[in-house]
Parts: structure tokens; C-alpha cells; sequence
């Protein structure tokens, strides 16, 4: 860890938009494969699939991990801070503070994503002090990019970033939200 990255609070709560974001707890990991083992999630996102209970606790390590790195920091998506109905995620990486989210097949259509990386991405300008956020997302995946259209983030005029994920190739854009 370089001296100009600090890692994360332990805990972190965050509400607003009529959400709470928080810690992914043990309670939570049977609620996980309900939220994650769907195809979509697996096509668009690098969330193991098939995912499982076994998969769960594997997530919930790698989050403390990265967090305590202060890498990356994983919240379950909320309304109460009750039961999770998605995830959202920001990374800090050499291009930027990136935010990515998946919300639960059951719980799509309530705009979960949008008001999530609204959130999160208030959290990176006022406590991390980002002067842009970014989400990485394919063209094709029309639901995402409506969610960074609907969040107030544009396209930025950056070469595309192209890999292999899962055996299929994929060409990401850059969307960027600065900071207001």
C-alpha cells in the first residue's frame, strides 16, 4: 500500500436516496446466491458463476481483504439495512475511483442501481476526496448504461478497455461523473 492510499473505515454506512448501503455480514451469506447466480450477473459482471454459499464466503473474505488494503471497498444495497437486494462496489485504481454495482434479478426496476452509485459516489467526493468517479461498462449492456445516463455520468472520449472475462471478450466504456 503506497503512503498516499489509506485503507477504509472498518465499517462503513452510508444512507441516502432511500437506501443504506452497508457491511456485507455472515447473516447475509444465504442471501447471496438469490442475488448473484443469475446469468445476467454472470455474462456482465466477473462475479463467479456458478455463485453459491461457498462462493459467498469466498466474496465476503476478499471484500474484508481489499478493504483493509484499501483497494476496494463491497456494501450490500438496502433500503433499512435489512435484507440485501444487490451490491455496489468502488475500487480505487491507478485510472480512478471506479464504482460498479449488481443489483438482485428479483429487485430490478426500482432504480436500486441508480440511487446506489449516487451514493457511493458522494462517499468518494466527500470522504476520499475523488475529483471523478468512473464506471466501466459494455455498450450492449443497455440496463447499465441507462443506470450511468440516469446517474449523471457521461461517456468520456478514452480509448476502449478490452479483455477477456469468462472465456468471452469484452470492449468496456468509460463513463465519468465529476465531481460537483
Amino acid at each position: 500500500m503506497s503512503s498516499t492510499t489509506s485503507s477504509f473505515p472498518e465499517r462503513i454506512e452510508l444512507s441516502g436516496e432511500g437506501l443504506v448501503l452497508r457491511d456485507w455480514t455472515e447473516a447475509d451469506l444465504a442471501a447471496m446466491p438469490e442475488l448473484f447466480d443469475h446469468p445476467d450477473i454472470a455474462y456482465w459482471t466477473p462475479i463467479v458463476s456458478p455463485f453459491d454459499e461457498a462462493a459467498g464466503r469466498a466474496r465476503l473474505d476478499r471484500d474484508r481483504q481489499l478493504r483493509a488494503e484499501g483497494t476496494a471497498i463491497l456494501l450490500a444495497i438496502t433500503v433499512d439495512g435489512g435484507a440485501p437486494l444487490g451490491e455496489v462496489m468502488l475500487r480505487r485504481a491507478p485510472e480512478g475511483t471506479e464504482l460498479g454495482y449488481a443489483v438482485g434479478p428479483a429487485h430490478r426496476g426500482q432504480g436500486l442501481a441508480v440511487r446506489a452509485v449516487r451514493v457511493m459516489a458522494a462517499y468518494a467526493f466527500d470522504e476520499l476526496a475523488a475529483k471523478q468517479v468512473i464506471l466501466e461498462l459494455e455498450a450492449e449492456n443497455s440496463a447499465s448504461v441507462a443506470v450511468a445516463v440516469k446517474a449523471g455520468f457521461t461517456l468520456l472520449d478514452v480509448p476502449l478497455i478490452r479483455g477477456e472475462e469468462k472465456g468471452r471478450p469484452f470492449a468496456l466504456q468509460t463513463w465519468g461523473l465529476d465531481r460537483p
